[in-house]
């Protein structure tokens, strides 16, 4: 079985006292969030920079203590692994990678919710929710 691994992050931020988190959609119609295959050399957290930079043209730091992934097979033979860190935008312009995306935005909690396409994403921002409630005195 061939294995994959992508990268990303969940981009938090605080806009007149109210979280938001940065949610993408593919050109394919599905709503998530950045991220990517690892290139050679390159970290976790590398990977997660470098994707959330080219797809959205936003800088980012990455908060200690939130690293979770998850594993599903996207197709026969594939085993695909997806790690999640938690971070905060801290520079560069919003753009969209036309190749890949077709929106970006800054939502609510509740909105990303009713956007999220797929039950492994949906899950994965819960945790990160979670996390990010328990320390964002910290972190913004």
């Amino acid at each position: 079985m061939k294995k994959e691994k992508s990268c990303g992050a969940f981009l938090f931020r605080k806009n007149n006292g109210n979280n938001e988190v940065l949610i993408i959609k593919q050109v394919q119609g599905h709503w998530c969030f950045p991220k990517g295959h690892v290139e050679k050399h390159e970290t976790e957290q590398e990977t997660a920079l470098r994707e959330i930079y080219e797809e959205t043209g936003l800088k980012a730091k990455l908060f200690d203590g939130f690293r979770e992934a998850l594993s599903y097979s996207p197709k026969p033979d594939v085993m695909k692994d997806v790690i999640y860190f938690i971070g905060k935008p801290s520079g560069g312009k919003v753009r969209v990678q036309e190749e890949e995306l077709s929106e970006i935005h800054f939502v609510s909690f509740d909105e990303a919710r009713g956007l999220i396409t797929y039950p492994n994403d949906a899950d994965m921002f819960e945790k990160a929710a979670a996390w990010f409630a328990a320390h964002e005195e910290k972190w913004l």
